[in-house]
Parts: structure tokens; sequence; C-alpha cells
């Protein structure tokens, strides 16, 4: 049976080198008593699932060299197991339990290992970032891959939140919700909007005020404000200056605190004249004590704006009669303590007679009527040459 005498191996027959009589009877080819211990290659000549039962549906994705991987006495175990003609389904061994599996840290993905690793070694990996769907933090931590860099917004560690698994920029799916702080590191004016050119002077801490959600309604913090308190508090974005409110000029800063309007530290140098009365009225701040001159000029009439006394009214433009040799009290003209003059003679005010009528005497006049010499000054006297002892009239 060497295919010359008689029909010897066909085309088919397993490799081997055994005499026929090993597997054979004399009586027939069929059935073969056969001994695996002789087979050397093409297991799956017979191992077809026809002839002789074959791989299983679960067995995993391989080329037919059965040989590779089992020996001619059993299946399992597959102990010279060769990583190389494995082409996919590593999982239906390596499932934790039959050969060691994927471990606690590793991505969430598919089974399909052969997507990333290669048969030779888990490592390294040429990654398919597109089954990864969560928990990149656990290669990108700066460590095993590249993690979060120094100026990168402070978030939780959430990557997928706002990039997608292809690649890192841009983040078109930013989700807010997960920064807390370091705003300013996108919303600088070129990357995303930033503060508008009205917006109050501050530092670039935007989570100070602003929720994650959006930059309306802030919740202020105006510790960290320094100036320009108007470009809010203009009445319309933030309440301004009340009708009663002293004029003055925007710079709120000058008198309020950041924290509070009141108490304010006052600075009276910004008040507009003729507005003391504002707040000097008895009720917001101190007004005119009991005695008082009553008059309706304005504080600044005869105060500064820095002290109440000394009190310094100037006559100017008024008509102040006269040109004392001594400065007068208040009293000497205005009897009433008012605003009012009281004059000894009404008739003759303002000039010098108002006053000074009864003191006039007919006879050094030559006949002059004091009506016709009702200035005194203007007609013969000339006050101020006289000596303080001498209080005769020339």
């Amino acid at each position: 049976h060497n295919g010359s005498t008689a029909t010897g191996k066909n085309t088919g027959h397993l490799s081997t080198n055994a005499d026929c009589s090993v597997c054979h009877g004399t009586r027939a080819w069929r059935p073969a008593s056969f001994d695996h211990a002789s087979i050397t290659t093409n297991c799956v000549s017979c191992h077809n699932g026809t002839t002789a039962r074959g791989k299983d549906r679960n067995h995993l994705q391989t080329g037919n060299e059965c040989e590779l991987c089992h020996s001619t006495q059993r299946w399992s175990p597959a102990t010279t197991f060769d990583h190389s003609g494995i082409t996919a389904n590593c999982v239906s061994c390596h499932d934790g339990s039959t050969a060691p599996g994927k471990n606690v840290g590793h991505i969430p993905s598919g089974n399909d290992c052969e997507t990333c690793h290669a048969p030779r070694g888990w490592i390294p990996a040429n990654f398919d970032h597109a089954s990864i769907t969560t928990n990149c933090v656990s290669c990108h931590n700066g460590t095993i891959a590249m993690g979060k860099n120094a100026t990168h917004l402070q978030t939780g560690n959430e990557c997928e939140l706002c990039h997608s698994n292809q690649r890192w920029s841009p983040a078109t799916t930013f989700d807010h919700s997960g920064i807390t702080a370091n705003c300013v590191s996108c919303h600088d004016g070129s990357t995303a909007p930033g503060k508008n050119v009205g917006h109050i002077p501050s530092g670039n801490d935007c989570e100070t005020c602003h929720a994650p959600r959006g930059w309306v309604p802030a919740n202020f913090d105006h510790a960290s404000i320094t100036t320009n308190c108007f470009s809010c508090h203009n009445g319309t974005t933030a309440t301004g200056k009340g009708p009663n409110h002293v004029q003055s000029n925007n710079d709120c800063e000058l008198c309020h605190m950041t924290n509070a309007w009141t108490p304010a530290s006052f600075d009276h140098s910004a008040v507009a004249p003729g507005t003391c009365n504002s707040c000097h009225n008895g009720i917001t701040a101190q007004g005119t004590p009991g005695g008082h001159f009553s008059t309706t000029l304005s504080c600044d009439a005869c105060h500064n704006t820095n002290n109440f006394s000394p009190a310094s009214f100037d006559h100017a433009g008024t008509a102040y009669p006269g040109d004392h040799r001594a400065n007068l009290d208040c009293t000497d003209c205005h009897g009433g303590n008012s605003q009012v003059v009281t004059w000894d003679s009404p008739a003759y005010q303002p000039d010098c007679a108002g006053c000074h009528a009864r003191d006039f005497k007919a006879g050094p006049h030559k006949g002059r009527g004091v009506s016709e010499l009702r200035d005194c000054a203007g007609a013969c006297h000339k006050p101020r040459e006289h000596s303080v002892r001498d209080r005769k009239w020339d």
C-alpha cells in the first residue's frame, strides 16, 4: 500500500510516519483505531466537525493549525498556546477565570481585547479611543498617559464631560458644571469671551461672583472691588443714588465701603456747593443747633466743608451798611438773630441813617436834614480816620 503496488494514503490523509497497521485493521481502512501519538500536523483534516469533532462556536478565532496549541493526546489544557495565530475573541479565554482578564483599573470598554492589544503581549497597546466611554483619567493621569496641564481649568477628573474620545481640542461639548476655578484660563477674551469693556475693575477670579452655568445673575462679592462702583450702581444695573442723596460726583468709593452703604466715611470735599442742608437737617446728619442764626442760606455760606467753626460770613455783594472801624456782632444789625436786619430807622435803609438817624444833630449840619445827609460816609464822615478814643464824627 505504497500507492503503486496497492492503494496508499490519499492526499487528505493525516501526516504521519506510523505504519498503516498502527491505526487500520487488515480487513478494512475504517474504522481506524486511531493513535494520535504519531500525528504531528494537519489535525483539521479529521477535526473538521464532520469526520471528527472540530472547534466549537466559542473557540478563539484562529487558523486551523490545532497542533500549535493542543497536544495529540488531549484538547485541554492547551499548554503550548501560541498567541500568534489568534485574531479575535481573546476574551473567550481572557475572562479572568481561564486566563487573566481585565484588571480592576482597566478603562471601561468592550470585550474586544484585540482592538488595542497585540496577540504577543498586553503592552504596549495600540490604543483605539473610539471604544472608550468613561474613566479617561485612569490612564490620562499624567503618569500612564498625558493628563491635565498646569493651566487646565480646575475640575473633577471626568475628561469625557468636555473632551471627545478622539482628541482633546476643541472641547466642543463643554460642561461648565464641573468647573470650580480658573475660569479666566479660557475666558480671557481670546479662547472664550472675557470681561467686557464696562466690567468693574476686579481680579481674574470669575468664580468669585459668577456661577459656572451663566454670567448672570452674579453672586457679587464686593470685597474685591476697589473702584468704579458707579459702573454698576448707576440706578439701572444696580441700585444707585436715591433722590435724597447728597449732590456729589459719582465716586461712591470716596465715602462708602465695598460691603455696605452705611456707615459712610464722608468726604465733604466732593459735595456740591449749596447742598449741605440735604444731609445736615437734624435727621440724616447734625443740623443747626438751638439758638442758631435763623437764615435760609446754605451752611457753606458761612461754614467750610471741614469744620463748622469758626464761621466766616462774607457780606460782599450785599447791602452791608458803612465802613465801620470795629467789627460788629451779628446781633448789632440782626436784632432778631435772623437773616432779617432790624433797622432803627427803616425809612433810611440801607444807608447809614437807617441805623444812625437818631445820632443826627441839626446844629452842626448847618440846616441840612438827615434825609439829605443819610449816607454819612458819602457826605462828610470818614470813620476809619478816627482813633479808637475819638468817637466823634468830623
